[in-house]
């Protein structure tokens, strides 16, 4: 059997970052098994579906490096094929109108919770002679379920998950309108698209109870479930915007490189032994469903920061430099010349070991493509006092004709501080706050190195 996954996003709005991770798990499990992940839009809500929700969420699937199989599906464009399957039960006895109005239907809900019974459909035309049928009332089309006995799920992370089926109401599977259900669409496009392995939320559970039957009543093949818990928030609680339930795009504004997203939302209910930081290739040699825990899964914007650090030192220089500069350009209001781009290529290495996200990682830079007199912070500000500037005055005499080296540098003003018979850090310091603005940055002298010699000299002559 080839296996063959899906995802399958409502474009309302943005793709959240639980969406991210189940489109994550469909990509793994598909690449695992060398099978195929479909990509359809679930587009029937035509009022809140726009061409550019959905334009967002096929680029940050891409941004992601989620590539899917085939042409993206549009459930929208399916929906005469999902009304005449749900016409053929209707033929075949397996559907029935039903002639409820919103008036009936409100009222029998009313009933239900004033008697503290569930609020489901009592099933009133089920067994009705179509010769009362109303004239003057179009329609639904509703599934005859099973009124008794058991559904079970045999789901592939839940394990069995049975439910009797008195709690299963005959559901609506053709609006009065015509239009098709929710339900009744998935279930027809994952038939149609010979969709293997269904991989959602655990708050998909009980709708799978009744699209289990809508696929018996079709006399379909049901496809195997995998329902993944939840994300919630470091307090446990349901994962909101505060807790970071926001789009992928953001997150990617914010500095976070792809692969490190990728890597932090697999081990979000998934582990392969204590790997905590791993490749694609790795996650998908490893993934299987045996990895995915039953409870939810805690988000932690430390651990993704952690790991976001390490991809951005793992990365290639050249590759966090075009990330930063649009930053900074935008910050100088023009585009970084060929000197500015030469710096920021020749001091990467030291500029992201602090660096925990792309925007840390181009403020950290920023003094590399700054003109002098650079804005200090107050800290800086305070270290040139009028002694610290008379020294670094004369370390600027002494530093003119030297090997503008990095070792060669370090000897020289080790060699200076010995000379004005004071320690490194009384130069070392007031140098670093002269140079880049900040009492924090690379190594000093690297940052002398990368600067060069009349750009060293012009910032202390600045000062």
């Amino acid at each position: 059997m080839t296996v063959v996954t899906r995802f399958a996003p409502s474009p309302t709005g943005f793709l959240h970052i639980g969406g991210a991770r189940t489109a994550l798990f469909n990509w793994l499990y598909a690449r695992h098994c060398g099978g195929q992940m479909r990509l359809r839009i679930e587009d029937t809500d035509r009022k809140r579906s726009t061409p550019e929700a959905i334009g967002k969420i096929l680029d940050e699937l891409a941004w992601l490096g989620l590539d899917w199989d085939g042409d993206t599906v549009y459930q929208s464009h399916n929906a005469e094929r999902h009304a005449a399957v749900a016409r053929g039960l209707l033929a075949q006895g397996r559907a029935y109108h039903c002639y409820c109005t919103p008036e009936e239907l409100a009222q029998m809900r009313e009933a239900a919770r004033r008697e503290g019974r569930p609020v489901r459909y009592d099933g009133r035309w089920r067994d009705r002679d179509p010769a009362e049928a109303p004239a003057d009332i179009p329609p639904a089309v509703r599934l005859k379920m099973p009124q008794d006995g058991e559904t079970t799920v045999a789901d592939r992370v839940q394990g069995e998950v049975t439910i009797g089926n008195d709690q299963l109401d005959d559901m609506v599977l053709l609006r009065a309108d015509g239009t098709p259900t929710y339900m009744l669409s998935v279930v027809v496009d994952d038939h149609d698209m010979a969709i293997s392995h269904v991989i959602r939320g655990d708050d998909h559970l009980t709708n799978t109870f009744r699209q289990v039957q809508l696929y018996r009543a079709f006399d379909w093949a049901t496809p195997d479930f995998a329902h993944i818990p939840l994300i919630h928030g470091p307090d446990g609680a349901k994962l909101s915007k505060r807790h970071g339930a926001l789009g992928v795009d953001v997150y990617r504004d914010q500095g976070y490189l792809p692969e490190a997203l990728c890597n932090y939302l697999a081990r979000l209910g998934w582990a392969h032994g204590d790997h905590e930081v791993f490749s694609m290739a790795q996650a998908v040699e490893w993934f299987d469903f045996d990895g995915i825990g039953r409870s939810a899964a805690r988000f932690d914007f430390a651990k993704l920061e952690n790991l976001n650090g390490h991809y951005i030192r793992a990365a290639a220089p050249e590759r966090l430099v075009e990330l930063i500069a649009p930053r900074l350009a935008e910050a100088l209001g023009r585009p970084l010349d060929e000197t500015q781009l030469a710096r920021l290529n020749a001091g990467m290495d030291g500029l992201r070991q602090r660096a925990k996200t792309v925007l840390e990682l181009a403020d950290s830079a920023a003094f590399y493509v700054l003109n002098p007199p650079l804005r200090m912070t107050d800290k800086a500000a305070r270290l040139l006092d009028d002694e610290a500037r008379g020294r670094l005055a004369r370390l600027a005499a002494a530093l003119d004709a030297a090997d503008w080296q990095e070792a060669a540098l370090e000897t020289g003003v080790r060699g200076f501080a010995e000379a004005e018979d004071v320690k490194l850090g009384k130069v070392a310091q007031p140098l670093r706050a002269a140079l880049t603005g900040a009492t924090v940055s690379p190594g000093i002298f690297e940052v002398m190195a990368v600067l060069g010699r009349e750009e060293t000299l012009a910032r202390l002559a600045a000062v």
